[in-house]
């Protein structure tokens, strides 16, 4: 998967971040992903716009480092971020969120290529039965 050097590089602790969007997909196989979305609990947050206040300007719920989007909110599961993190799943040395809160996001943005990824990770679920 692209970009995880440099997420490496951001020396994030563990158990305080976890990757989301189409990352969980691509670690499993079921499709590519074109870049790298994290969501990280507050106190790391609250840590990185300390380290990188220039980067916060253009989008206020989003830090882009290099290649990386952080984020501390996710929508509708916003509320639950540290809930999500927390039972991410270790694969090959990185917390990835569990497919059931990427198939609940997509569930809940609708878009036409969300409905496409959640058939792909239906497919895959059934793979694994």
């Amino acid at each position: 998967m692209k970009y995880l050097n440099e997420l490496s590089s951001l020396n994030l602790p563990e158990g305080k971040f976890a990757i989301f969007g189409s990352g969980p997909m691509a670690i499993r196989g079921i499709r590519e992903s074109k870049d790298l979305d994290i969501i990280v609990k507050q106190d790391v947050w609250d840590s990185l716009i300390k380290k990188y206040p220039m980067l916060l300007h253009s989008n206020p719920t989003c830090l882009k480092i290099g290649n990386i989007e952080v984020y501390k909110d996710w929508l509708e599961l916003s509320d639950r971020i540290n809930e999500i993190i927390d039972g991410a799943e270790t694969i090959a040395n990185f917390p990835y969120v569990q497919l059931k809160y990427v198939v609940e996001w997509k569930t809940q943005f609708g878009r036409e290529k969300d409905l496409k990824d959640i058939e792909l990770i239906q497919k895959y679920n059934d793979s694994q039965k």
